[in-house]
């Protein structure tokens, strides 16, 4: 059973920076990328003649497909496998006929991965509604009022600038009670915290494995339903989509594989399967001990006019106020070797992210740098 200290080790990064930033992206560690670059000579050498690249990368795929249902409680043919959690939620909002009038409802904490695609279609003659929120927090009765009569609803379950959890399965049943199907980003969900996408009732979770997954760039899945998977024609398909095709028509799988298009890159899927195996080897709950210790830690130091995430933490995600964010957080990386990040909204604010690899040193190095450069 690996530890905290062990996956720390194993990320080279460690070595000479602090890095605290896995919100935006986290480094992998070297089991991980060992499997990709294992996989890469694998495909492109061994499995050139026998058995092929292509049996051998749905191979990978299949495997991975059902590694990801595992993780997240899903069932394999729920799974679909993307780039990203972007790329899920464009293959959602392009599965959907629509018609001018018709009413998306987002909230005003959403990443512009679940802004963008909702702007395109108002082009088209929808409307988008936005659920107003307050410090991470949703107000429950304008959201009933906006998703009255819309026809989809998206939202993030842990958002990405607080650090707060929604209550995603009670805003799953307000909004189908509506008639309307849901959405979730939950990019920042798995890898530091245990999810079981069956208990939200969602139609469709969009997620990404190069966050706290600690897999790759490239490695996204997508929860759907097998609830509505009926419901959803992609918009762009391939020879992954399909079941059958003849000259003149074709038939969708009956499994989420029907988002999957064509030819892509197994290393980062089989780099998620790893990801998975190391996170599994530590435990969720050991991971979720771990980051709420640090997180604590983190905000025990921040005055309360300086902090913005909640001073009980509800994730790795702690955000503080600064004078300067963009100033501040150069000077960390560069008197102190720290890398947080500045963030569009609120105003004046730097995140710092808290995952399994980091430690006690890198949150008293953190609060050393913010009280020497000065809030």
């Amino acid at each position: 059973m690996a530890t905290p200290a062990e996956v720390r080790k194993s990320v080279p990064i460690f070595e000479e920076t602090r890095y605290l930033n896995t919100g935006a992206s986290g480094p992998s560690p070297r089991p991980i990328v060992e499997r990709a670059q294992e996989t890469i000579e694998a495909h492109e050498w061994d499995a050139a003649a026998d058995p092929g690249p292509y049996p051998y990368a749905f191979g990978i795929y299949d495997d991975t497909r059902e590694n990801v249902a595992s993780f997240v409680g899903a069932d394999a043919d729920e799974i679909a496998l993307t780039q990203s959690t972007t790329d899920g939620i464009n293959r959602i909002a392009c599965s959907i006929e629509w018609e001018p009038g018709d009413v998306i409802v987002r909230t005003d904490l959403e990443h512009p991965a679940g802004v963008l695609p909702w702007q395109r279609l108002e082009r088209q003659g929808c409307e988008v509604r936005v659920a107003p929120t307050s410090d991470g927090r949703i107000d429950r009765d304008a959201y009933r009022d906006a998703v009255a009569d819309a026809k989809l609803v998206c939202l993030s379950a842990l958002t990405w600038n607080y650090g707060t959890h929604l209550p995603v399965e009670e805003l799953v049943v307000d909004a189908h009670d509506a008639g309307a199907r849901v959405l979730v980003d939950a990019v920042q969900v798995p890898g530091q915290c245990d999810l079981d996408v069956s208990e939200w009732g969602a139609d469709a979770v969009a997620m990404a494995s190069h966050k706290w997954m600690l897999g790759l760039w490239g490695g996204g899945f997508l929860y759907v339903n097998d609830t509505a998977i009926d419901d959803l024609h992609p918009g762009q398909i391939g020879y992954r989509s399909i079941a059958d095709a003849s000259d003149d028509n074709y038939e969708l799988k009956d499994s989420a594989a029907r988002f999957e298009i064509g030819t892509t890159n197994p290393a980062p899927y089989a780099a998620l399967s790893e990801s998975i195996d190391l996170l599994e080897s530590v435990g969720l709950d050991t991971i979720e001990s771990h980051i709420h210790d640090l997180a604590s830690r983190l905000v025990d130091g921040v005055p309360d006019e300086r902090l913005v995430s909640p001073r009980e933490p509800e994730s790795g995600l702690v955000t503080v106020r600064v004078d300067n964010p963009e100033a501040t957080v150069e000077l960390l990386k560069q008197e102190y070797g720290i890398v947080v990040r500045s963030l569009p909204s609120p105003e004046g604010a730097v995140r710092a992210s808290l995952h399994v690899y980091n430690d006690a040193s890198d949150v008293d190095q953190l609060l050393d740098g913010l009280d020497e450069i000065g809030w």
